[in-house]
């Protein structure tokens, strides 16, 4: 059951709520009023009524929406992990009256996970709309201007290498079979435990990597086929298991909850490692090091390595994430994109999803020359933009040199510079340097409530401003 948007105050906890109300704080207290938006917390009550047919009417009282909306709020704000969270909202009553808790018991960091995690990618997208909506209405930008970029979402995975996939493959597998085999009858599955030879191979390969001579390598290569002939064997034995569970042939004498769970995670790995076996054979001993649809993570598969051109990472393992800034510091578009598509792909997007905010299209539009298409150029003008500012590649004409050296050009080109330290600031002030959300939808709920804590921050830094500006 939906918790209770109004509640009353311990009467005890007064004379302690009449004091934090003295301190202002500088970034929550201005979007503490933008929080009470009734469509925001309309749209939160729906996400949470969906869980359950009957999660409205029925079941223990749960989390309340505004305090789920100003838990995540404050959690994406502040940078914390959900054990910080769990942690602050305990020891500072400045955190629990906006989060409006108060003297309520705070959540544990399951409560906090499972019930963020109800928002998703849409609703999470909703969100991002209404917040720059009210951006709008606050006047902190009009819409006149935008630059737009790609950057990458690391997410949460080693460096991926071939004997580590398959070392992760083995384990997984393995794993599953053994609770598997703890909740049949003795014998039903047969399973070898390849741990300490897993660990012995991937040492031996990691060691003869180092060496350039051709003895190392072939020293790198024979325990490779030794470690694919350990992963070929979990994965026959899970095929066989898998077969026996689907004809019936294996009686359950524990818990058919738990043979049921592991069932469905061997479906899902299984393949994954097969495809990791695939690809490691094909890249030593075929020697094609592109392969098509390469896996590098069994555990956040969606992930692709992305080269941005950085000296100190040259390789980057994630997701290619875009930003649509307009003046303020407000991002009013972002998209987590699949693959590695040339930046020329996200420029329309960019242009009608600003259209789509503001029913008209920013007065000037401007990126990196990545974006740069005579194309692109004529879909911004063709829509309406007086000052489309893409600088060209390569050698230019006279005509377009003596363009991009006119005076709008280079100012647009200047405030352009402007989302790469727009960029910093997602990465290293709201956590977008890594996703720490599982899966695909877990990435674009971190990308998305990293945008809305910094769109909110905007909102902030501007009712500040508007305020000093008064008393002055």
């Amino acid at each position: 059951m939906l918790g209770l948007l109004n509640r009353q105050l311990n009467l005890f906890f007064m004379p302690l709520a009449e004091q934090v109300i003295s301190f202002q704080h500088p970034i929550l207290d201005p979007i503490d009023p933008v929080l009470d938006d009734d469509e925001l917390l309309g749209l939160v009550t729906d996400l949470l009524a969906s869980r359950y047919p009957k999660s409205t009417k029925t079941g223990r009282p749960g989390m309340a929406p505004d305090r789920l909306l100003r838990s995540c709020v404050l959690k994406h704000t502040m940078d914390w992990s959900f054990r910080t969270l769990e942690a602050e909202l305990k020891m500072n009553l400045v955190y629990r009256r906006f989060t409006h808790f108060d003297e309520d018991r705070i959540p544990n960091i399951s409560t906090f996970s499972r019930n963020f995690a109800l928002l998703g990618e849409e609703g999470t997208k909703k969100i991002h709309e209404r917040v720059a909506e009210l951006a709008q209405k606050e006047g902190v930008t009009r819409g006149n201007r935008l630059r737009t970029d790609t950057t990458v979402i690391e997410t949460n995975i080693h460096y991926p290498s071939d004997s580590s996939l398959l070392g992760d493959g083995i384990r997984v597998l393995t794993r599953a079979l053994t609770r598997i085999r703890s909740e049949v009858e003795a014998g039903a599955v047969s399973i070898t435990d390849h741990a300490r030879a897993t660990t012995r191979r991937i040492i031996e390969i990691s060691r003869a990597a180092r060496g350039t001579s051709q003895a190392a390598r072939d020293r790198m290569l024979e325990s490779y086929r030794k470690l694919i002939a350990l992963a070929s064997g979990v994965v026959r034995e899970t095929e066989d298991t898998l077969e026996k569970l689907a004809a019936n042939s294996i009686l359950i004498t524990g818990s058919l909850l738990t043979v049921t769970a592991q069932e469905e995670e061997l479906r899902h790995f299984l393949p994954l490692v097969q495809k990791v076996i695939s690809q490691t054979e094909e890249r030593l001993f075929e020697g094609n090091r592109h392969v098509k649809g390469k896996i590098i993570s069994i555990f956040e598969p969606h992930s692709v390595p992305i080269r941005k051109g950085k000296p100190h990472k040259p390789t980057e393992f994630g997701r290619l994430f875009r930003i649509d800034e307009v003046e303020g510091g407000i991002i009013s578009g972002y998209e987590v994109l699949d693959g590695n598509p040339a930046d020329t792909n996200a420029w329309k997007t960019a242009l009608d999803g600003h259209v789509e905010m503001f029913d008209r299209p920013p007065y000037m539009a401007t990126a990196d020359r990545g974006y740069f298409s005579a194309e692109n150029e004529r879909y911004a003008e063709d829509i309406g933009v007086k000052r489309v500012a893409l600088p060209g590649r390569g050698r230019l004409s006279q005509s377009r040199a003596a363009t991009q050296k006119e005076r709008w050009f280079r100012r647009a080109s200047r405030w352009r510079n402007g989302v790469e330290a727009r960029i910093a600031i997602l990465k290293n002030v709201f956590g977008l340097h890594c996703a720490c959300y599982k899966g695909d939808t877990g990435v674009k709920r971190h990308a998305g409530w990293a945008v809305i804590a910094n769109n909110l921050s905007a909102i902030a830094r501007y009712k500040n401003k508007r305020s000093k500006d008064c008393d002055d």
